[in-house]
């Protein structure tokens, strides 16, 4: 879901919205929602009277998400993959904008502004949804999820060369290495990837290389804006739905009828698992912090795997839950840091200046 400076802290088949991103990277627009330790002077998260129940949002935020993959493979049962997602952005929008009403927000009015969130509406929104959609149509939706979590990986690939100041630790590299190394695992690379379809398992890594391309250009490009989570948001899925909605007729038809289960499924998908769940999010972030409320994506593709096998029947092999936990111990290596090292004490017998 969800940004504007952050670095690809945790990925999610979400929003991915400016908001949501800075969120997870804990940076300038995170920072926002936190307060300063009056021993330590150092953020730390909001606490308001409803924080105890923040493990109720965490999990129900995780089932939504993990959901999606579900959603989007019973959603191309009955449209097209460029409609399943249009139907998603557009749903999802819907749900944000209604909020900006309520809460009486305005929406970015700077053409700069607008303009940088095109690109980041195409690389997090328009493009890896489309993607995820067309895998589906010849790779499971566990697959699917499971391709998601990689995101943190390509984040801290692109990063280094992308982002100067972000140098990697030994530690991230070999989380970096451990993750690749589940992706193999998971398509069975020993045998030659058979039973694998290349095509599919190729987009949805695309598409969450293309989260981690998305997160890199707003990091480096809307540092800094001065507009809400919520806005910045949904001003983006209303311009991903705009450049769909100019895609989706050209290379789509017009449903001849609309089937009520994967019309139900895409409207799943569009308001709560994009719409719903980002504001869920955006009130953990605010409670919990981002580096706690980014937790929730080493769930994901165990909620994806969990639904896609009990209620799809999908087929599920030994080196695919054992991969995915590879993928998931390297990403959570990428995205860790070291320990601050505290003051050395002074030796016996030592003098202060």
């Amino acid at each position: 879901m969800s940004t504007a400076t952050g670095a690809p802290a945790a990925s999610a088949d979400t929003t991915n919205s400016p908001a949501t991103t800075a969120c997870h990277a804990g940076d300038e627009h995170a920072a926002a929602t936190t307060t300063a330790s009056p021993r330590t002077g150092t953020p730390t998260p909001k606490t308001t009277g409803r924080a105890r129940g923040w493990q109720l949002r965490f999990a129900v935020l995780s089932l939504i998400w993990g959901f999606s993959f579900l959603f989007i493979k019973v959603g191309t049962q009955g449209f097209a993959p460029l409609q399943v997602t249009l139907g998603r952005v557009a749903f999802g929008a819907l749900v944000l904008l209604a909020m900006v009403v309520i809460k009486r927000e305005r929406l970015p009015r700077s053409p700069r502004t607008w303009a940088h969130l095109t690109v980041a509406a195409f690389f997090l929104n328009a493009l890896p949804f489309s993607l995820f959609a067309y895998s589906e149509l010849t790779i499971p939706s566990t697959l699917a999820g499971i391709c998601n979590a990689t995101s943190p990986l390509w984040g801290m690939a692109l990063s280094v060369v992308a982002l100067s100041e972000d140098r990697p630790s030994r530690r991230r590299v070999a989380g970096l290495g451990l993750g690749f190394l589940g992706v193999l695992t998971v398509l069975g690379a020993w045998q030659g990837f058979a039973g694998t379809d290349l095509t599919g398992t190729a987009m949805a890594l695309g598409a969450s290389l293309s989260y981690a391309i998305g997160w890199i250009y707003v990091r480096r490009t809307l540092a800094g804006v001065q507009h809400s989570h919520l806005s910045m948001s949904s001003a983006q899925l209303l311009l991903a739905t705009a450049q769909l909605a100019v895609v989706t007729p050209l290379f789509t038809t017009a449903p001849a009828d609309y089937p009520i289960v994967p019309l139900l499924a895409v409207f799943a998908l569009g308001a709560l698992g994009t719409g719903f769940a980002f504001l869920i999010q955006y009130g953990l972030v605010a409670e919990i912090g981002p580096t706690t409320a980014q937790m929730v994506t080493y769930f994901i593709p165990v909620i994806a795997t969990a639904a896609g096998v009990a209620l799809l029947h999908e087929q599920l092999s030994w080196n695919t839950p054992a991969g995915a936990l590879i993928v998931l111990a390297g990403a959570a290596l990428t995205q860790s840091k070291p320990r601050p090292k505290g003051p050395s004490l002074p030796r016996p017998g030592s003098t202060s200046d």
